[in-house]
């Protein structure tokens, strides 16, 4: 092969390797390891120890420097000699080994020899402690046997005690769940009956309270007629009495109203005289004061000008209060004024209203006997109403309590079921409904009906296939359980319809057995998942035939109790508690909701009917409503027309109070004003005069005139304050009763004789009748229903009473049974405890006698018949011979026997070590010798090879290999003395051969040359003429040479590619070169230009003329 760029070898190397490698897998066809691929090139005719089928530029270089020794070891690998010295230093290694086990052996044999010597002298004491102890664990043996034989006895009789005593635990424990079930039903029993009770007892008060409304309603309104029967028989005499009564009022009114005026002016005179004496006693006290104050008044002025401003100061301030209360007096005259007006202005209201209050009355009456008219009407739609209220309560208690059932039914379903698939149930239901997802029908139990009978067959052939839920097709299942897992909403088993198929099954022909299919209920379109879940089960009379059944016809077989048994061979059964029965809940269920439905139905054609009522009485209601508002509001105007009558008569009162009020308080401040006058006259005669600190004669006769005068007038005060209070007391009496009562009596009298009407009596007294027997027929409904509920809860609570002591006699049975139970748990206790204490004897006498190990026969039977105080007698005394012996090595013997073993073993073992060593000498002396004919033989091949190549290599020059050994190196050699001795092995065999040197003449004429007399191009003709030696000797199916002649004089490079053209001609071996050179391509049968552009190697086919001109036009380029 020519290339036109210089490749590096490396390259070349792993292009060629790659190439292989692919060959390689082409031909395996499967990836291939290291070794498959190397086995596969030597197959094809490649050495694995002759390398120079490819010879790449530096390894013709590495030749030419190669020493002798170097030259040896290519030879020996070329011939294979690798192996044998492999093999060679692993049987070296393996002999270094046997000789240190072999000193190993021999030392332990010595010291086992040594140790045989003593223990042979220890035998004989041996052999005497043997005896002892033989007779040692013969007696010990005996005891723990008689020991061991009485615990299992004891064991044994505890175990029958304690089986008794567990059968009767057993049976009082069944009947201690027997008890307690029985208590907790009645305790359901009773919390039924009570929240019956309870929910009568509501009833009852309802009634009651309806009962006692109606009696009072009847019981007023019997009143009411009582009093218009006496009203309308007396009306007459009525309006006489009243008008007597009249009579005589007036007289009292007018005997009063002369004593008030008689009063009147005997309370105004001690009033005036009251006030006269007060004002006489204020003035000497303001005298007495202004004295006093007189008296000191040089104590309290410096100068009689700060004296008279002082005074002159008051004054102001008197005459300011004067001019304030002058003002008070004339608007008090003025208020004085209005009053009087307001009194006569409220006079003329009040006849106003009167005549108005005649009108009103007629039509209140007319209003009445309309609204009488449709509250009779109304009254008899509401009795129609209140029967259809009855019966509508009566409905939703029913349905009330059938829902309660079903709530109850399913608690017990959802217990019966297990806790993540009813999760699952639950969690389809809300996704179902919030999702909108049509396709669910429901879980089997929900599909299903049958025969009570069957229910056990049923729920045991199923199962929790009960709750398998059947939907439309399994597209629903899928997003039902996204949805599930999303929500982890528990677990379900879906059935789709459109996956599974009824299966074929043939049943057989007899009257004690019956598919369970055929005892189902069921929807015609949910057969296949009925199918799949029953179809395959049968049920047999009994299990005889089950049996047989199950045997011969390959059926799942059932039982009416549940008992089944199974085509493959099994069979289950045993006690089924029909009260948790999830058949039973369901039926519970779909028949309580059934009812509820009806139920339902029947309430809304009651309500529908209320409904109709409660248009036909609200339209009653509205035209009273029209009435009652017109009446309403006529009774409003006559109310408030007598209200106001009455508002205007005590608006008169009041004005007539603020009247007399205002009248005392202008007397009160014309009082004060004349005070005032008074005291600034004073001040202002006091004003200009001396500044004195002690008062005038006169004045001082004033001050003890004033003092007696004072106190005289204030005894006068009390006396005629006295009388004043008692005609005050008297006077407020008769303006008292005259007000409010006598007054007031007489406006009821007038009242009585203006409304006195006999046909507004009669009308109002027929209405009443109708209404009280109205009340009559309610009082007498509702006496009967209280009658009905009350008799209703006596028989409950009576019921009650017998459930209470029921429980009551349960409760003190099942505590006798639990003391029992306890009682009997603590002698099974006791009983436990000594098992334990038996079994723990069993158990440590077993393992004494396992401890003793193996013992003669005659151990067993020696002392078998002495009894265990003698035989632990005999025992004492052959342990104290024993302690005779307690230096005695007691492994003497076995030690003996065991150290003889050993010996005998370890001299096999050094017998099979020295057989070993000599053949593997053996191994190495026949390995050393085919070693040597092998360097041998392959130097022959090689010389001869050298000698022939060389002398077509070079014309008229000769070259031969000469094999250096260790007695030509004794003489002196240059290479040999480069090379330096060689190292012996490890058994001290000193290598046969040290080197092979190269001799050659390129002129045929002359001495030899060695390779370090040669020059640069020689050197590579000489190691081309190696390699082409090596080649012939072990030939391979083609070569690869990378520039072997880059090195060589041109007259070589001819002789290389006349060689190697003959050689592929003669041996049918391929070569591919690349070169530079034209004396190769000139010899090529097909040439290859390799070039490069664009980071891409291409390879393309070139004919001979284009190469010589490529490497032409290289060579002149490089030259240049």
């Amino acid at each position: 092969m020519m290339t036109g760029i210089n490749y590096s070898m490396k390259v070349l190397a792993i292009k060629f390797y790659l190439l292989l490698w692919r060959l390689c897998l082409i031909i395996l066809t499967i990836a291939s390891r290291k070794t498959e691929v190397m086995n596969l090139l030597e197959s094809a005719g490649f050495s694995r120890s002759n390398p120079y089928y490819v010879v790449q530029q530096g390894k013709i270089a590495s030749l030419t420097l190669m020493k002798d020794s170097e030259r040896l070891d290519l030879l020996k690998e070329i011939g294979g000699t690798r192996v044998y010295e492999e093999r060679r230093r692993e049987s070296l290694k393996i002999m270094q080994e046997t000789g240190n086990k072999r000193k190993q052996i021999i030392q332990v044999v010595q010291y086992l020899d040594e140790r045989l010597k003593e223990l042979d002298e220890e035998k004989e004491e041996l052999r005497k402690y043997q005896q002892l102890d033989k007779q040692r664990k013969s007696l010990e043996y005996t005891i723990y046997d008689k020991e061991l034989h009485d615990a299992r006895q004891k064991l044994l009789e505890v175990e029958e005690a304690r089986s008794k005593v567990s059968e009767k635990s057993a049976k009082m424990y069944n009947d201690v769940l027997n008890a307690h079930e029985e208590s907790k039903d009645l305790e359901k029993v009773l919390k039924d009956l009570t929240k019956e009770v309870q929910a009568l007892n509501k009833e009852k008060e309802a009634a009651e309270k309806q009962q006692t409304e109606a009696i009072k309603k009847q019981t007023e309104l019997e009143l009411d007629v009582k009093d218009m029967l006496e009203r309308f028989s007396g009306n007459i005499q009525a309006k006489d009495d009243a008008m007597k009564q009249l009579d005589i009022l007036q007289k009292e009114i007018q005997d009063s109203q002369k004593e008030l005026n008689k009063i009147s002016p005997i309370y105004e005179e001690n009033l005036s005289k009251e006030k006269d004496i007060t004002k006489r006693i204020m003035e000497r006290e303001k005298q007495l004061s202004i004295l006093y104050q007189k008296q000191g008044r040089a104590t309290q002025f410096s100068s009689k000008a700060a004296r008279d401003k002082w005074l002159q100061k008051e004054i102001d301030d008197l005459q300011r209060v004067l001019s304030s209360n002058l003002a008070q007096e004339q608007k008090l005259q003025e208020e004085i004024y209005r009053l009087n007006a307001d009194l006569k202005e409220r006079d003329a209201y009040i006849e106003s209203r009167k005549a108005e209050i005649a009108t009103l009355d007629s039509l209140i009456f007319q209003s009445r006997e309309g609204f009488n008219s449709h509250k009779a009407q109304r009254d008899k739609l509401q009795d129609e109403r209140k029967s259809l209220w009855k019966k509508e309560s009566e409905l939703s208690a029913e349905i009330d309590k059938l829902r309660t059932e079903v709530d109850k039914a399913e608690k017990s379903l959802d217990h019966a079921t297990p806790g993540d698939v009813r999760r699952g149930l639950n969690s389809i239901r809300r996704i179902c409904r919030e999702y909108k997802i049509s396709g669910v029908f429901g879980p089997i139990i929900e599909l299903l009906d049958c025969d009570e009978k069957y229910f056990t067959a049923v729920e045991v052939t199923a199962g929790n296939s009960l709750f398998h839920v059947v939907v439309e097709d399994d597209n629903i299942s899928t997003q039902i359980i996204r949805h599930l897992n999303a929500l982890k909403g528990g677990r379900v088993t879906f059935i789709p319809l459109n996956r599974v198929k009824a299966p074929r099954v043939t049943y057989p022909q007899s009257s004690d057995v019956v598919p369970l299919l055929k005892k189902l209920k069921f929807s015609p379109n949910f057969t296949p998942a009925f199918a799949q879940v029953f179809a395959r089960t049968v049920i047999c009379r009994d299990l005889d035939v089950a049996t047989r059944v199950a045997r011969t016809d390959g059926l799942d077989c059932i039982t009416v109790d549940g008992d089944q048994v199974s085509k493959k061979g099994g069979m289950t059964g045993g006690f089924y508690d029909h009260r948790r029965s999830k058949l039973k809940f369901m039926n519970m269920i779909m028949q309580n909701t059934k009812s509820i439905n009806i139920k339902e139905e029947e309430l809304e054609k009651v309500r529908f009917m209320l409904q109709d009522i409660d248009q036909r009485i609200t339209e009653r209601v509205t035209e009273q409503q029209k009435i009652d508002a017109k009446r309403a509001h006529d009774k409003s105007e006559l109310e408030q027309l007598k209200q106001d009558i009455a508002n205007a008569n005590k608006q008169k009162q009041f004005i007539s109070k603020a009247l007399e009020n205002k009248e005392k308080s202008l007397a009160d401040v014309r009082n004060q004003i004349d005070q005032l006058n008074a005291s600034m006259v004073m001040k202002q005669a006091e004003m200009g005069t001396e500044l004195i600190d002690h008062l005038t004669p006169e004045e001082k006769y004033e001050l003890s005139q004033l003092n007696p005068e004072i106190k005289d007038l204030k005894e006068k005060l009390i006396t005629c304050r006295t009388d004043r209070i008692e005609t005050e007391t008297r006077k407020a009496e008769l303006e008292t009763n005259l007000t409010t009562n006598l007054k007031r009596r007489k406006q009821e009298l007038e009242a009585i004789i203006s409304t006195v009407d006999s046909d507004t009596l009669h009308g109002e007294d027929e209405l009443k009748r109708q209404e009280l027997n109205d009340a009559k027929s309610l009082a007498e409904v509702t006496t009967l229903e209280l009658k009905r509920v009350s008799d209703k809860i006596d028989r409950l609570k009576e019921e009650l009473k017998e459930k209470k002591d029921k429980k009551t006699e349960l409760k003190v049975l099942e505590d006798r049974y639990e003391k029992t139970l306890q009682d009997e748990a603590k002698e099974l206790e006791q009983l436990l405890s000594k098992r334990s204490i038996f079994l723990a004897k069993q158990e440590e006498y077993s393992n004494k006698i396992r401890e003793l190990g193996p013992l003669s026969s005659d151990a067993f039977e020696t002392y078998k018949r002495r009894g265990v105080k003698d035989l632990h007698k005999m025992l004492h005394r052959c342990n104290e011979q024993l302690q005779q012996f307690s230096h005695v090595n007691k492994k003497a013997l076995d030690q003996y026997v065991n150290f003889t073993e050993q010996r005998e073993e370890l001299q096999k073992r050094q017998a099979e070590l020295n057989a070993g060593d000599e053949k593997i000498r053996e191994l190495i002396s026949a390995l050393d010798q085919r070693k040597d004919e092998s360097i041998e033989r392959t130097f022959k091949g090689v010389a001869r090879h050298f000698r022939e190549v060389f002398s077509e290599l070079v014309q008229g020059g000769h070259g031969h290999l000469v094999m250096m050994k260790k007695k030509d190196g004794d003489h002196g050699d240059d290479d040999y003395d480069d090379d330096g001795p060689r190292e012996a092995d490890l058994e001290g065999r000193v290598e046969k051969y040290i080197g092979v040197k190269v001799k050659v003449s390129f002129t045929g004429q002359g001495e030899t040359q060695s390779m370090k007399q040669l020059s640069g191009g020689q050197k590579t003709v000489v190691a081309l003429t190696l390699i082409f030696a090596i080649q012939r000797c072990d030939p391979a199916p083609f070569y690869l040479f990378d520039e072997i002649d880059a090195a060589l004089d041109p007259q070589y490079r001819t002789a290389v590619g006349n060689m190697i053209r003959r050689l592929a001609d003669m041996a049918n071996t391929q070569f591919i070169t690349t070169t530079f050179r034209p004396e190769l391509v000139k010899v090529a049968d097909k040439l290859y230009g390799v070039t490069h552009k664009n980071r891409v190697s291409r390879v393309n086919v070139v004919s001979k003329e284009d190469a010589l001109d490529f490497i032409e036009h290289d060579q002149s380029h490089n030259v240049e």
